[in-house]
């Protein structure tokens, strides 16, 4: 549900957006400068030629191993437009991001589902398991979202050893910039092993360029890379994103304090939230999945209520949790507030 349809439904004009995990401080100061010199008549650069040398920098892997995309979402789609056909056999997590089921049912693939531990952490010997069975790819995110938690690095050791030849290993990490200092990077892991792989992230959610939409793959070799450009549309990426996410790079102190203080907040909602009694999972991202106990969509209606807008999840099994954004202190306090009220009714 969007800011339009909240203030709608509950008469407030001071909505309170948790639902989509965007950046409450918004970007880097230096976004908004770098755009306002932009040339809108101009088409541009297809190939992202210089975010994809100032990524090949900052990552310390080959250019043209890098794929940019309207989003990491379009590279999920690409991924699988390139890897797929009909009848191939897909792996994820239960809970998980959708497109990452979506994407691999549109091209006709048959998806199964890992799902996480009771104490919502990642269940590795079912996912070894699940690799034995050899998926043409295995999408995996971590940090997991919806639930939170990321891989430590025996866990990630773990199932990197049991990836068979045969498997395209995606992984998802779209909420790495939030990880604490002691977990692994995910991509560095992979790139020391002979696997198959993509690796994905994005400018979304710790940069706050969500509505722009640009995020990329890096991937395991060159001839996979080619084969997710051939999959997208020329143009994927505007103008607009590729200025944008080039001086968001510049400016990495900005997001990186931004993050700092969003992890403060994360711990104290976290710890907030339990005080309540209510089952939250350990988050290494900028949201929590909490078991509130009530079905997820009346939930939503009780937030909306408020004038929160939060997002209920539905998969088999979920339907009593909710997964709520690390807004900006008074939305957090807000949030604690009407979910102190549905404890008590």
């Amino acid at each position: 549900m969007n800011i339009a349809a909240a203030q709608k439904h509950s008469g407030r004009q001071d909505i309170a957006a948790l639902a989509s995990n965007e950046n409450p401080d918004g970007c880097s100061p230096k976004v908004a400068a770098a755009l306002a010199g932009l040339n809108p008549a101009r088409y541009c650069d297809p190939a992202c030629t210089t975010l994809r040398t100032a990524l090949s920098h900052k990552l310390d892997v080959p250019a043209d191993r890098i794929v940019v995309g309207n989003g990491s979402e379009e590279m999920i789609a690409a991924a699988c437009r390139a890897i797929l056909r009909p009848g191939a056999f897909v792996a994820t997590l239960c809970p998980g991001f959708g497109l990452h089921e979506i994407e691999a049912l549109a091209n006709g693939a048959r998806v199964e589902k890992v799902a996480m531990r009771p104490d919502l952490d990642f269940d590795i010997p079912a996912i070894v398991a699940m690799l034995t069975r050899k998926p043409v790819i295995f999408f995996l995110s971590s940090p997991s979202n919806p639930v939170g938690p990321a891989l430590n690095r025996d866990g990630l050791e773990r199932i990197l050893s049991a990836v068979p030849p045969q498997t395209l290993l995606v992984l998802d990490e779209a909420y790495f910039e939030f990880t604490d200092d002691d977990m692994p990077d995910g991509l560095a892991a992979l790139a020391k092993t002979d696997l198959s792989w993509v690796v994905l992230r994005t400018f979304s959610k710790a940069y706050g360029l969500a509505g722009l939409r640009v995020g990329y793959a890096v991937t395991s070799d060159l001839r996979l890379a080619r084969a997710m450009t051939a999959a997208k549309t020329p143009f994927n990426v505007n103008a607009a994103a590729q200025t944008a996410a080039l001086a968001a790079l510049e400016d990495e102190a900005w997001m990186r304090a931004s993050v700092a203080a969003l992890k403060q907040e994360r711990q104290r909602v976290s710890q907030r939230v339990a005080a309540l009694g209510f089952r939250v999972a350990g988050s290494q991202t900028n949201f929590l999945f909490i078991d509130v106990g009530w079905d997820s969509r009346a939930a939503l209606d009780h937030f909306l209520s408020k004038g929160i807008i939060i997002k209920p999840w539905k998969e088999a099994g979920y339907e009593t949790f909710i997964r709520v954004t690390i807004g900006s202190r008074s939305e957090n306090d807000r949030f604690i507030e009407a979910l102190t009220a549905l404890a008590t009714e």
